[in-house]
């Protein structure tokens, strides 16, 4: 039969990235590696599994989060995506896979470290949509220090925190009212929150706290009908990482997993339609690892 299933191997699906000698500016941009990411652009196929559905997605310009919104298309829904100014060449690119789907896109660039644009990003989505439905809070900030904790300023503090949590709650905080039984609030935590690397311990740190903030914001929100489920994804291939560690930690990036692979985004994605659709209705404050077998307690 044509159809027939081909099974794949996980280990050599995808082989590791070529990551020798890349190196670029933070934040990122996807055109400037030279081993560009996998998003899912040839090989996910919706069902229909969120069709109807309205999506909110910080960090949708690339990596994870450029894979969740194709994928949120493919399976139906109109998606809003959130980043940096500095990052629109990606977030174009984003739209135009989202759109090539079928279903419409909404841009809000802006620093989400500032409360008011937490606010203007869910303001516009009311605007174009209607309600939220879905809201992925997925932007994140790392910038590996060798140092460690001597070599953490305050202002790398501060962005870490206020980018990876203080968005995150503000986000929450200003959709919550606007959003209807059955709809889906997903985090992206990390397996950092459970196994942190030394060079990463703010950000390791704020990856804790969305777990802990999922797990309580899940059962709070039961009487409103909204699930609140996390993502924990291990090492992942996407601009992030050659734009915030060095050249040594990103030829071995990956290699730490049982899979001896970094994941490409497009692996990321079915967990977060997962968690968006009703195929999850009876899981709330769970946290799924997406992390190669490296194991999450």
């Amino acid at each position: 039969m044509s159809d027939q299933f081909t099974p794949q191997d996980p280990t050599a699906q995808y082989g590791q990235p070529d990551t020798e000698g890349q190196e670029i500016p933070h934040p990122g941009l996807t055109g400037e590696m030279e081993s560009r990411p996998d998003h899912g652009e040839e090989s996910y196929r919706g069902t229909g599994r969120l069709e109807g559905r309205k999506a909110v997605i910080t960090g949708g310009d690339s990596g994870i989060g450029r894979a969740v919104a194709l994928a949120f298309a493919r399976e139906g829904a109109d998606v809003l995506i959130s980043y940096l100014e500095a990052e629109e060449e990606d977030a174009q690119q984003t739209v135009g896979l989202v759109e090539g789907a079928g279903r419409r896109a909404v841009t809000v660039p802006g620093d989400i470290t500032d409360e008011r644009q937490c606010r203007r990003v869910v303001t516009r989505a009311l605007e174009e949509f209607g309600r939220i439905d879905v809201l992925v809070s997925n932007a994140a900030y790392q910038m590996s220090q060798d140092e460690g904790l001597l070599g953490i300023t305050s202002e790398q503090l501060d962005r870490t925190l206020k980018t990876n949590l203080y968005a995150m709650f503000w986000l929450c905080q200003e959709a919550v009212p606007h959003m209807p039984p059955g709809s889906s609030i997903i985090t992206t935590s990390s397996i950092q929150a459970f196994d942190p690397s030394p060079h990463l311990l703010d950000y390791a740190m704020t990856k804790a706290g969305i777990v802990n903030f999922t797990k309580g914001l899940g059962q709070q929100l039961v009487d409103r009908g909204i699930r609140v489920n996390s993502v924990a994804p291990g090492p992942v291939w996407t601009p992030l990482i050659p734009a915030t560690m060095d050249e040594d930690k990103v030829e071995t990036f990956g290699k730490q997993a049982p899979m001896d692979r970094a994941a490409q985004p497009a692996e990321l994605a079915p967990a977060f339609v997962f968690f968006a659709s009703q195929e999850s209705s009876y899981i709330t404050s769970e946290v799924l690892a997406v992390t190669g077998g490296s194991p999450i307690v």
